[in-house]
């Protein structure tokens, strides 16, 4: 190993502000092998972090990132979102000789187009839904003509988790294509749409740690990505979450693992853009147990990495050095054995609009045993005030998944700012 993961004790930047941020950042700043977290630009959680400053850093100007590591004598930098990454922050930093995690540029178009992932599964026999790509409206009204409903239709490119609806009708589907294509409703993400079969059955997230060519899953975990209880409403950014999720059996973990991770690490080496970074598949299991892609990230999911963050025991940054540097199939993973469960607290409106800058009171009444994950939050003086859609992850840990849920839901009823909205459900399909 080189001289950096030898380092006893890493400084570390997380790039980013939300909730994963934040449960990163945590993460990090418990590991043995780390002596200072910085976040850029963080948000009120990571502020009250012990070992943890935020900092304010333009994180789109690479060249502000480089001097900002090589002034704060920097071993790791961890880039949360996926916008920095399309855009190529990992390139300037590792052309730096700086150590930093996530994928290239190149590879980050897994998640940065949709067309690109799709074209990628398809070329390499990876299970997906079928699909057809448009950039012109009538086209895809002649497409949308044959096809039987619900059907999925996506903006190519990123949307910040909102590019997609779910068309129940004909007129719906072609509504929704003028939206994206002649009105522009998601800017340049949407110039170019996906529209693809609705796949039945259960969503899951597998996320591992990749180093190109070797992999370490994560703990498996479930979104709610609906707004409302019973998984309806419209398509949020995800509404809470829990792992382990009992849908990923170890059959289907075996199959996944195989036909999905692997071939995509696989496919991506053979293509010439490897993929280091965390590689999350989102995916649809059928009755018949069988697993297709619904999408990639290529990072780590929100409200996701918060439940397996609680749950993680290794030390982060080793785990992301060893990936940077090849070696994961020389590493190990720990996971605390009990159950997690996350939900989130957004405001009233969200995902359309919402208000910002309410004081959010009950912090200081939750116990040690309940985790509270900031996402849209700032400080205020001495207040914690709103500043987002999704404000807060209120995760929990037991034995059992139910007792999780439990603990949560109380320290979720402690808290609040006046125009509050949770779901009450998180965690109904494995209880």
């Amino acid at each position: 190993m080189n001289q950096v993961t030898n380092k006893t004790q890493n400084r570390v930047l997380v790039i980013g502000s939300g909730g994963r941020e934040h449960a990163l950042a945590w993460r990090l700043a418990q590991s043995t092998t780390v002596s200072h977290t910085f976040v850029a630009p963080g948000n009120a959680g990571t502020a009250r972090e012990p070992n943890t400053e935020n900092v304010d850093l333009a994180v789109n100007d690479f060249a502000a990132v480089i001097n900002f590591c090589r002034a704060n004598d920097i071993s790791l930098v961890v880039v949360g979102p996926e916008q920095p990454l399309v855009d190529g922050l990992v390139d300037a930093l590792s052309a730096a000789n700086i150590a930093c995690f996530g994928p290239s540029a190149q590879a980050a178009q897994l998640e940065g187009s949709k067309a690109f992932a799709k074209d990628f599964l398809l070329r390499h026999g990876i299970p997906t839904a079928a699909y057809g790509e448009f950039t012109d409206v009538l086209a895809a009204h002649q497409y949308l003509a044959k096809q039987s409903f619900p059907i999925v239709i996506k903006a190519d490119g990123l949307a910040a988790g909102k590019g997609v609806v779910i068309a129940e009708n004909l007129s719906q589907a072609q509504a929704t294509v003028e939206d994206m294509l002649s009105d522009n409703k998601f800017g340049e993400a949407g110039s170019r749409i996906i529209i693809e079969e609705f796949l039945q059955g259960e969503e899951a997230s597998y996320i591992v740690i990749a180093d190109g060519q070797n992999f370490i899953p994560m703990a498996t975990s479930q979104d709610h990505k609906a707004r409302d209880n019973g998984d309806v409403g419209p398509n949020t950014g995800g509404m809470g979450a829990y792992s382990p999720a009992p849908v990923v059996t170890p059959e289907i973990d075996r199959q996944v693992a195989e036909h999905v991770i692997q071939a995509t690490l696989d496919g991506m080496a053979q293509d010439g853009m490897p993929f280091t970074g965390f590689l999350y598949a989102g995916l649809m299991i059928n009755a018949a147990g069988q697993a297709k892609v619904l999408e990639f990230n290529v990072r780590f999911g929100d409200p996701e990495t918060q439940p397996i963050m609680t749950r993680l025991q290794s030390n982060l940054d080793q785990l992301c050095l060893a990936a940077i540097e090849g070696q994961l199939d020389q590493t190990e993973i720990q996971w605390d054995p009990r159950s997690a469960l996350g939900v989130v607290m957004a405001e009233q409106g969200y995902p359309g609009a919402y208000g910002k800058g309410h004081e959010i009171q009950g912090l200081d009444q939750v116990t040690d045993e309940v985790k509270v994950f900031h996402a849209g939050t700032a400080q205020a003086g001495d207040a914690v005030v709103t500043n987002g859609g999704r404000v807060l992850c209120v995760c929990a840990l037991d034995a059992e998944l139910a007792k999780a849920q439990a603990k949560a839901y109380n320290a979720v009823k402690q808290i609040t700012w006046g125009s509050e909205y949770y779901r009450t459900d998180i965690g109904f399909k494995a209880l």
